[in-house]
């Protein structure tokens, strides 16, 4: 194993039976256990049978299991296995790579990694260990609990950004026109893609008014751009997208794990600012897994800005609705980035 314990563990996405490019990164907020597992055998069944007896074990909030299998045919022979089996096709052997658990021979090293609720390397151990190694996980402990202290998201809350009858401006506007269903950015053959799923209730009014972007555009670089300055000594040069979100309870309204910046259309986004129009509605904080389950609500026409790296998401509302407008800052070399990638967007499919 070439990583250490403290080290922050390679992001990666790989197939799995749920998602053809599932984002390991998105799975913060728990412990996780990977198995990186030889080729069909007596040490492999062993280790797969010590964690089906142990399945009660991983709630979902709490624990997960992923076998890392290095061959396609073993994994599409788990397709019909239930949680806490879980699995990751690693046929071109990328994550072990990533990880180290490959021998100079291009074959498995099997072993166990326990990666913490921040996606940091716990530790990790030879397949043989497995009874240890489960022990050793069990005893960790609620995930809100990991550091020993209490965790905050490395996020700025600015109360006061948008007067309460711009809110209702800005509100009124997405009432007359409605919203459109709001997709998630993936990459697709090599282009970054909007794609349509069930990651995401959410719908979207575009701001197209010249007057209204002007509205904006003045307050957040009178009264938010000093404050990103002061507290993370970054200075904003420009700003992406003019939108009203509105999740609605009655669609569940919710937007699942993610980071802002992970495909090439997308790379250049630096700070998100979600400021909310109104408060008469139940969930919709913001949640960031990898800093405890604790949420954050800013108050009518304040801000959350937070990095995109971070992974985030906009919890279940459960009553009314939550309006908010969602831009994007970068500055002059992210322009360039953006520039750059330009020709991999392309338009949102169902």
């Amino acid at each position: 194993m070439s990583l250490h314990a403290g080290a922050p563990a390679p992001l990666f996405s790989a197939p799995s039976h749920v998602n053809p490019e599932f984002a390991f990164g998105s799975l913060g907020g728990r412990w996780i256990l990977l198995a990186f597992l030889p080729p069909p055998g007596p040490e492999r069944d062993a280790a797969i049978d010590l964690v089906r007896r142990n399945a009660q074990q991983f709630p979902v909030d709490q624990r997960i299991f992923f076998g890392v299998l290095p061959d396609a045919e073993s994994f599409h022979a788990h397709a019909a296995d239930q949680p806490p089996m879980r699995w990751f096709d690693d046929s071109e052997g990328r994550v072990r790579r990533l990880f180290g658990a490959e021998g100079p021979d291009g074959q498995v090293t099997p072993e166990w990694v326990i990666v913490d609720p921040s996606l940091r390397i716990m530790g990790c151990a030879p397949l043989d260990r497995g009874p240890q190694v489960l022990a050793s996980l069990f005893r960790l402990g609620p995930p809100d609990g990991h550091a020993g202290v209490p965790l905050n998201a490395p996020v700025l809350i600015v109360p006061r950004l948008f007067e309460p009858p711009f809110c209702r401006e800005l509100i009124d506007i997405y009432d007359a026109q409605g919203g459109l269903p709001s997709g998630t950015m993936r990459e697709k053959d090599g282009k970054t893609v909007g794609v349509l799923s069930d990651f995401k209730k959410r719908r979207d009014a575009i701001l197209s008014d010249p007057q209204v972007q002007g509205q904006i555009r003045a307050r957040v670089s009178q009264r938010l751009l000093p404050e990103i300055e002061k507290a993370y000594h970054f200075k904003v040069t420009r700003i992406e997208r003019y939108i009203v979100a509105c999740y609605d309870a009655e669609e569940g309204g919710y937007f699942q794990p993610h980071r802002d910046n992970t495909t090439a259309g997308t790379a250049h986004r630096q700070f998100a600012v979600s400021i909310n129009l109104n408060d008469d509605f139940d969930g919709g904080d913001l949640r960031f897994p990898e800093f405890g389950s604790r949420t954050y609500r800013p108050p009518v026409g304040g801000a959350v800005v937070f990095s995109c790296s971070l992974l985030h998401e906009a919890t279940n509302v459960t009553r009314g609705r939550r309006y908010a407008c969602l831009p994007f800052l970068y500055n002059e070399a992210a322009a360039e980035i953006r520039r750059q990638n330009m020709h991999t967007l392309e338009v949102a499919e169902a």
